[in-house]
C-alpha cells in the first residue's frame, strides 16, 4: 500500500477515461492525449487541473454563451486538501471549475513507481449528466 511521502510530486496525465455505469462503453473524458497534472505537497494540500488539447482556439472576439458552455465542458480544475485512508486518496474540495464538486471525494488508487492511476470510484459526469467510473492515468514529472 502507497504511503504519503511516495504521492508526493506533480504527475502528468497521460490518459483519462470515462465508462458508462449503464452501458460499460468507455469513451475518452476529454479526447485523447488530454493536457493535465495532478500535484500533491507535503502540506497536505493538491491540485489537478485537465484540458482538451483541441479546445476552442484563442481569438480576440469575446465568447458566445456557447463557446463559454464548451470550454467548460473541456476542463476539470480544482485545489483541496488530501489524506490516505488505505488504498483511496480522499480529495477535501475548497474550489473547483465546477460548484457541484464540494466536499470528499474518496478515490480509488494505485501508486507502482512512477505510475499512478487513479480509479474505481462511480460519478457523475458534469457534461452528461451520466454516472460514470473515471479512470486517470499519470506519470511522475
Amino acid at each position: 500500500m502507497a504511503t504519503a511521502e511516495e504521492l508526493i510530486g506533480s504527475w502528468r496525465m497521460d490518459a483519462w477515461t470515462r465508462t458508462s455505469v449503464e452501458t460499460g462503453k468507455t469513451t475518452d473524458a476529454l479526447g485523447p492525449d488530454p493536457i493535465g497534472y495532478i500535484a500533491y505537497h507535503r502540506d497536505g494540500r493538491m491540485m489537478a487541473s485537465v484540458f482538451r488539447r483541441d479546445r476552442l482556439p484563442a481569438s480576440d472576439a469575446p465568447w458566445t454563451e456557447a463557446e463559454k458552455a464548451r470550454l467548460f465542458d473541456d476542463m476539470l480544475a480544482y485545489v483541496a486538501t488530501y489524506r490516505l485512508e488505505g488504498n483511496r486518496v480522499v480529495h477535501e474540495v475548497d474550489g473547483s471549475w465546477n460548484p457541484k464538486w464540494g466536499g470528499a471525494l474518496s478515490r480509488p488508487f494505485t501508486l507502482e513507481g512512477d505510475r499512478l492511476v487513479i480509479s474505481g470510484a462511480p460519478g457523475i459526469d458534469p457534461a452528461t449528466g451520466e454516472e460514470v467510473i473515471y479512470r486517470m492515468e499519470f506519470t511522475r514529472v
